[in-house]
C-alpha cells in the first residue's frame, strides 16, 4: 500500500518544481503547486528494477526489447482496447519531442496549425518556433465544462487552410475527457477538411469514474488514417524525468514520413532508464495506480469544498481527469501580473498563470493537486492569505 500522505523533501533534488522556483521568482520560501508532476515516489516495481540495473552496474547502449513493446501493447489493449501492433510504435525523448518532429514531418514554413484556447503552453511554443502559423478555436465553458466550438473550428478550417490540429485529450489544462461522440465529431470535421490530429493523450489513465477515455483511433472508423496518438507512461506514474514517450501510428504512409524525420533528427532512440522504468512500469504499476486515483480524487473534492466555503469567489472547473484545476479569479476584478504578484509575494504559492495557456486564460490559474493533503492544505491557505 503506497502513502500518498507522507511529504517528501524534493528540495536540492534538481527539482524544476521545487529547486527551478527560486530562480523564476527570486522569492524564498515559495510552495510549488504548479508544475505538472506529482510529489509522490514511483511505483515500487520500477525503482526495484532501476535498483537491479544499477546492482549490474554496466550502463551500456541500449537495444529495445520485444517485452517492451509487449507490455505497451498489453496495457494500451486492456485499458483502452485498443489494439497496436510494435510496428505501430515508435519512441520519442517525450510527448513534446514527438509533436515536434510530427510538425516538421507533416507541414511546410507557413503552414497553419490550429490548437484550443487554453490549452497546454507548449504546443503554441512549438508551431510559432518552427516558423508554422498559429490558429486558435477557443474553447466555450458550458455548466461549468470546456466543449469545443466546432462551428468556429470549420470556419477557421476553411479560412485558414488549416494543416494540423493538435488535440489534447485530456485537456490540459480544463480536466475534459473528451467524450466518444464529441471526438467523432471533430473527427468528421477534419476528415472533410483533411487536417491532420496529432493527439496528446498523455494523462490518458488519469481519468476518474464515471468517465471513460476513448482514444483517438477508437473515436470513428478509419479515424487511424488521418491521425497520431502520443502518450507516455512518464505523466502516469510519476516518472517525468526519465524522459521518454511513444507515438502510436497506424497509417503505413505516415508512419514512413515521420520515421524519415526521426532519423534526420537522430531522435529514434529513448535512453536505457526510459526503457526499464516504461516497461516495469507498464508490468507492475496497475496497484499503484489503482491507489493513486482515489486519492487525487479525494485531493480535488477537498479543494473544491475549500474554495466553495473559504473563496466562493473563485469559480473552479472540476476536472474529469488529470490533477490539475482550472481556477477563475476574474471577480477579484486583478490584472494577470496583480494576480500573480499576489500569490508569489503575500501568499508565497506558485501556481501556473492562466494567460500563458492562450488569451483566454485571462485572471485564471492552473493548480496541481498531485501532493500529500498537508501540503496542499497548506498551499490553499496561502492562496486565502494572497487574496486577503
Amino acid at each position: 500500500m503506497t502513502n500518498f500522505e507522507q511529504p517528501i523533501n524534493r528540495l536540492g533534488s534538481n527539482s524544476v518544481k521545487w529547486d527551478a522556483i527560486l530562480k523564476s521568482y527570486n522569492e524564498e520560501n515559495l510552495l510549488p503547486l504548479w508544475i505538472a508532476d506529482m510529489d509522490f515516489k514511483a511505483p515500487a516495481g520500477v525503482l526495484q528494477a532501476y535498483q537491479k540495473l544499477l546492482e549490474h552496474g554496466i550502463l551500456g547502449y541500449a537495444d529495445t526489447p520485444d517485452t517492451l513493446y509487449t507490455a505497451i501493447s498489453n496495457w494500451e489493449q486492456e485499458h483502452f482496447k485498443l489494439a497496436v501492433r510494435k510496428e505501430e510504435i515508435l519512441f520519442f525523448s517525450g510527448v513534446l519531442a514527438g509533436i515536434t518532429t510530427a510538425i516538421q514531418a507533416f507541414t511546410k514554413p507557413n503552414d497553419v496549425v490550429l490548437i484550443h484556447d487554453p490549452v497546454y503552453p507548449p504546443f503554441a511554443n512549438i508551431i510559432t518556433t518552427n516558423r508554422r502559423q498559429l490558429v486558435r478555436s477557443q474553447l466555450v465553458e458550458d455548466n461549468g465544462h470546456f466543449v469545443m466550438d466546432l462551428a468556429d473550428m470549420e470556419e477557421k478550417f476553411k479560412q485558414h487552410q488549416v494543416k494540423v490540429m493538435i488535440l489534447c485529450n485530456p485537456h490540459n489544462p480544463g480536466g475534459r475527457v473528451w467524450t466518444k461522440k464529441e471526438l467523432y465529431q471533430l473527427g468528421e470535421l477534419c476528415q472533410k477538411y483533411q487536417v491532420l490530429v496529432l493527439s496528446d493523450e498523455i494523462h490518458q489513465d488519469l481519468v476518474f469514474p464515471p468517465n471513460k477515455m476513448t482514444s483517438f483511433f477508437n473515436a470513428g472508423d478509419g479515424f487511424s488514417d488521418f491521425s497520431l496518438q502520443f502518450t507516455s507512461m512518464t505523466k502516469t506514474f510519476n516518472l517525468a524525468g526519465i524522459k521518454n514517450s511513444v507515438v502510436f501510428v497506424k497509417n503505413e504512409k505516415l508512419r514512413s514520413q515521420l520515421i524519415r524525420k526521426q532519423e534526420e533528427n537522430f531522435q529514434q532512440e529513448i535512453n536505457t532508464f526510459g526503457l526499464v522504468g516504461m516497461e516495469a512500469a507498464y508490468e507492475t504499476g496497475e496497484e499503484w495506480l489503482a491507489e493513486l486515483l482515489p486519492y487525487i480524487q479525494s485531493n480535488i473534492t477537498y479543494t473544491m469544498n475549500f474554495f466553495r466555503e473559504q473563496l466562493p469567489k473563485v469559480k473552479i472547473m472540476e476536472p474529469e481527469g488529470t490533477y490539475l484545476l482550472w481556477l477563475d479569479f476574474s471577480e477579484y476584478d486583478l490584472s494577470d501580473k496583480e494576480l500573480e504578484e499576489r500569490f508569489v509575494h503575500k501568499g508565497k504559492v506558485v501556481l501556473n498563470t492562466g494567460v500563458s495557456y492562450g488569451p483566454s486564460g485571462k485572471q485564471h490559474m492552473r493548480l496541481n493537486v498531485a501532493c500529500p493533503r498537508v501540503v496542499l492544505e497548506e498551499g490553499l491557505n496561502r492562496i486565502v492569505r494572497a487574496l486577503s
